[in-house]
């Protein structure tokens, strides 16, 4: 890949951590994306440092706010000169039940799942549509697709229109830059590490491979995407869910 420069969105845990790390494998720079958690972004950069010989950027945003976006590109640009590839990995979930869920608690996950990925592409998209190459790849969800959890309904709503965001980014950013979306099942990350023994059993139930994923396995398929190798993929949804029986 050579030193193409990575922008990866909520990088200092758990997928977006293990994306950071197999882009900097590939010699690729990256920048260290977080919001509320400074000492994990910067111990995700000491990491990296300590294994790879590559250029690490840490940066804070609010990503559900435009002006910050437009500031975290600008910062980005000034310091690399460029991002070559942008990975749309931050998200939240709030899982309550259906019916006492609160307005302000939905607008969060919409804003920053779905209206985050929506800014960072526009602005990073800009960026590489004057340089007329690029690779934006969304992380969504089987939630987002088929295996709704009506607790979980304003997190699948999101994740759904993430899938919708990389059909429409891809019309309108052809045939420049390619933009893909790769929807996991349940991986082992801070996200699923609220289930109960009993839950995690049942769910590994509806799984062929009987397993959670770990988060590197979900982060080479996004590096794959992003290589030379993966240059012929364009507006697809991938699911790495272990094959999720639904019957």
């Amino acid at each position: 890949m050579g030193r193409s420069v990575a922008l990866i969105t909520g990088s200092n845990r758990g997928i977006g951590k293990s994306i950071a790390f197999e882009f900097a494998k590939k010699g690729v720079n990256v920048v260290i994306h977080y919001f509320h958690h400074e000492q994990e972004a910067k111990k995700v950069e000491t990491e990296i440092k300590s294994k790879y010989d590559v250029e690490v950027m840490v940066i804070q945003c609010d990503i559900s706010k435009e002006e910050e976006v437009e500031r975290m590109v600008n910062e980005i640009t000034d310091y690399f000169g460029t991002i070559d590839i942008l990975v749309n990995n931050a998200g939240v979930s709030k899982d309550t039940l259906l019916l006492d869920k609160k307005v302000k608690d939905f607008k969060y996950i919409l804003d920053v799942n779905l209206l985050g990925t929506y800014l960072c592409s526009k602005y990073v998209g800009k960026l590489m549509l004057e340089n007329k190459r690029g690779k934006i790849i969304n992380i969504a969800s089987t939630n987002g697709i088929d295996t709704y959890y009506p607790e979980s309904c304003d997190y699948d709503a999101s994740k759904a229109g993430v899938i919708s965001l990389t059909h429409n980014f891809a019309v309108a950013f052809a045939p420049f830059i390619s933009v893909n979306c790769i929807c996991p099942g349940w991986v082992k990350t801070n996200m699923s590490e609220g289930l109960s023994i009993e839950q995690i059993q049942e769910e590994k139930k509806k799984i062929l491979l009987g397993r959670f994923a770990e988060a590197e396995e979900i982060a080479q398929v996004v590096v794959f995407v992003a290589s030379a190798k993966g240059s012929y993929i364009n507006d697809t949804i991938i699911r790495v869910d272990g094959g999720r029986y639904r019957s």
